[in-house]
């Protein structure tokens, strides 16, 4: 069996200094190959139905929230992506 290296850079700060607990607790990484890996809540339908018309959920794709605060706290890591 391959051992898997683990390669991800978290996008803004750390869970320990905006959340109250070590568990359930939304974080935002960028992973080695370039994707974007996000830990957040499911997404209800209450929240689908919020979205354009035109988006859909494909059968491997799951809607995840985060708070807008979890964006801003890692905005100038985004911005360092492109």
């Amino acid at each position: 069996m391959e051992d898997t290296v683990r390669s991800a850079r978290r996008l803004g700060v750390s869970p320990k200094h905006r959340c109250t607990s070590d568990i359930n607790c939304p974080d935002l990484f960028e992973l080695a190959d370039g994707r974007i890996a996000v830990i957040g809540t499911a997404g209800s339908q209450d929240v689908l139905a919020q979205l354009p018309e035109d988006a859909s959920i494909g059968p491997d794709e799951f809607l995840v929230v985060l708070d807008r605060s979890i964006l801003l706290d890692a905005k100038p890591d985004i911005a360092r992506l492109a």
